[in-house]
């Protein structure tokens, strides 16, 4: 199979040399038309001159044949050529046009004449020469003069050595710019077999900014994605893992001990057993909730709903748990705002998640609910004042598992570690985006924005 490289190679050297050849003949048939229109107009001039010359010294026409016939090139023009004297009588006919006849002023049947003046003279002439239908002038002899066809000669060197020459550029350029475009195809052929071999973070040169260049760029992403989602899926197995590990582990060193009456039934140890329960039900929960949606198949009971009654709802659920960290809770939303098309159940759990964790990181001021819209989208907002992320964690946060930061982590074991991972599922199920910034020390704010009228959402 012929490689791309070649192919363009020589669709360049082809598309050249075709040129150049059409060129060449074009330029070389014009040249000798052109060429041979210049000899006919010269031997035209010198045909007249010898005529004028001859009658001129001499009294009558006679014997103006024998001398066209013996004087080269004019020998030539001795077979067709057709002469009238000052009377426009012919003396020197051909098959066509005798001796002896008298022509009209308009030659015959309308052909051209060209005069033969006196010598010296442009006011009298002592002839014509009758032009037939041979072309636009009497034609050239065929055997050129060798410094005519030594002319005729150079222009065809000329113009075969520009047709090599253009013919060379042409395989130079096509080579070079075939070698541009498949270099890059070479290292991507090469970065995906490398990928295919379980090597997921391949990067290629980015050397274009053409449709190539665009090509390695979005390859270099989606190989960095892939490297990374790999990476987060083994992550997550060991998180998972790990997380599993800590209630059963509990919930077995009871179960044994109960069992083997090592221990005593108590109302704590039920009660600590049921916890880790719990625990262990809210995260098999968690994980069935982002398999749907990961799978598009998250059932939503989606309604208009007012933005500014979702957040009031939100901070009803959550005011007295906001008491009891001595922080204040407020919302600060228009009541013009345009209705959004969301699960309410859905996006109450997404807002309550926020601000759970908002409490749990807030140490002082409070919590502030608000919204906004725009041309296209209404933004719900939710801003602590609490100890903020550091910004190398910022686009790890909604990572399953992810644990950046210890102090950011609750030591109450409700959590599945999968809360912002959810909100984020959730939010996208409905066709909208969740942002976070955050500064340390000066808190956190999330913005989630749904598009007006559920445009984009899944239905």
């Amino acid at each position: 199979m012929r490689s791309l490289a070649f192919k363009l190679t020589l669709a360049f050297l082809g598309i050249g040399v075709l040129g150049v050849t059409i060129f060449a003949l074009l330029v070389g048939a014009r040249t000798r038309n052109e060429f041979d229109r210049f000899l006919s107009g010269r031997d035209q001039t010198v045909l007249i001159e010898a005529l004028s010359n001859y009658r001129g010294s001499r009294t009558s026409w006679a014997g103006v044949g024998t001398m066209l016939r013996n004087t080269p090139p004019l020998d030539f023009y001795s077979r067709d050529i057709v002469i009238l004297d000052e009377t426009r009588t012919v003396v020197l006919g051909n098959r066509v046009v005798p001796i002896g006849q008298r022509l009209g002023s308009d030659g015959a049947g309308g052909l051209q004449t060209l005069a033969i003046p006196v010598p010296g003279s442009s006011a009298e002439n002592l002839g014509y020469i009758l032009l037939l239908p041979r072309g636009e002038g009497p034609e050239p002899p065929p055997g050129r003069p060798q410094t005519d066809q030594a002319f005729i000669d150079r222009i065809g060197v000329a113009a075969l050595t520009s047709a090599a020459i253009t013919a060379l550029l042409a395989l130079a350029v096509g080579w070079l710019l075939a070698r541009t475009l498949t270099r890059s195809l070479t290292e991507l052929t090469h970065a995906t077999h490398a990928m295919a071999g379980g090597a997921l973070n391949q990067q290629v040169n980015v050397r274009t900014r053409d449709e190539v260049g665009l090509l390695a760029a979005s390859f270099n992403k989606m190989s960095t994605d892939l490297a990374r989602a790999s990476h987060l899926r083994r992550q997550m197995t060991a998180d998972l893992a790990h997380d599993l590990r800590t209630p059963l582990s509990i919930l077995r060193g009871y179960t044994e001990g109960l069992q083997q009456k090592k221990i005593t039934a108590t109302p704590a140890i039920y009660e600590v057993m049921n916890g880790e329960v719990q625990h262990l039900s809210r995260m098999v929960e968690d994980l069935r909730i982002l398999s749907l949606a990961d799978a598009g198949e998250l059932t939503l009971n989606k309604r208009k709903v007012d933005p500014k009654a979702l957040l009031e709802r939100t901070a009803l659920a959550q005011l007295f748990a906001a008491e009891q960290h001595g922080l204040s809770l407020e919302v600060n939303a228009p009541e013009t705002l345009p209705s959004i098309l969301v699960d309410t159940d859905r996006i109450n759990q997404v807002l309550g998640n926020l601000v759970t964790n908002a409490l749990a990181h807030t140490t002082h001021g409070g919590i502030v609910l608000s919204a906004r819209a725009d041309a296209d989208a209404v933004s719900l907002v939710v801003q602590d004042t609490g100890s903020g992320i550091a910004p190398d964690q910022v686009p790890f946060l909604f990572d399953r598992f992810y644990r950046g930061d210890a102090a950011r982590q609750r030591g109450d074991n409700t959590s599945s570690g999968l809360g912002l991972a959810i909100v984020k599922a959730l939010v996208e199920a409905h066709g909208g985006t969740i942002g976070v910034t955050s500064e340390l020390q000066h808190g956190t704010t999330f913005t989630i924005r749904f598009p007006l009228g559920g445009v984009g959402a899944r239905p």
